[in-house]
């Protein structure tokens, strides 16, 4: 038993030996900055690090916040909450609504996909599309693709209620000046800060 105790951790010791990540390397304090700011970025450029979220909310097309802070996304799914979902893919950017029978016409259903191509507030940033599905029996089934009046609708919809939260968003943000008086002082200076 000793005899495979010893074996074990000689071989274990060649495995770590034998690993990269174990070895000692010389390193230079030259070429390493002393800001931990730029050492980030110098490893990340190099590929030895990982970030778990990019710059949130860099306002670029393509880079997406968190769902509750993504303006788009809340007002898309404002809009069409009366639906049932089928699926939300924030990471996937679309939103795809069940099939939605409003109890008047028997016959006929409705069905809505959303696609996010940016996290902007603009009218190409969505691609909005609706299906009607009409059903002369349960069977006999036909789904149209509807290119009129209702998308222009509903993205026109959707980008109101976005621009409003987006102006929300900004006011909570917006700087504000107080007056602070300073003990001793009998002038007041005002001063910056946020809510």
């Amino acid at each position: 038993m000793k005899i495979f105790k010893i074996i074990a951790l000689i071989s274990i010791i060649a495995i770590l030996n034998s690993c990269q990540a174990f070895k000692y390397k010389k390193v230079d304090a030259r070429e390493f900055p002393p800001e931990p700011e730029k050492r980030i970025k110098k490893n990340m450029e190099e590929g030895r690090g990982f970030r778990l979220m990019d710059r949130v909310g860099s306002g670029s097309g393509g880079t997406f916040d968190f769902a509750s802070s993504n303006e788009l996304w809340r007002a898309s799914l404002d809009i069409i909450n009366f639906m049932p979902l089928a699926s939300a893919n924030y990471s996937g950017g679309i939103i795809v609504t069940d099939w939605y029978n409003d109890g008047d016409t028997k016959d006929e259903s409705i069905k809505i996909s959303i696609r996010f191509l940016t996290n902007e507030i603009r009218v190409d940033a969505l691609e909005v599309k609706v299906f009607i599905k009409n059903c002369d029996t349960v069977v006999n089934c036909s789904i149209k693709e509807n290119k009129g009046k209702l998308v222009v609708e509903l993205k026109k919809k959707i980008l109101e209620k976005a621009a409003i939260y987006k102006a929300e968003n900004k006011k909570k943000k917006k700087k504000r000046e107080y007056i602070v008086p300073t003990p001793g002082d009998k002038t007041t200076k005002t001063k910056k800060t946020t809510d």
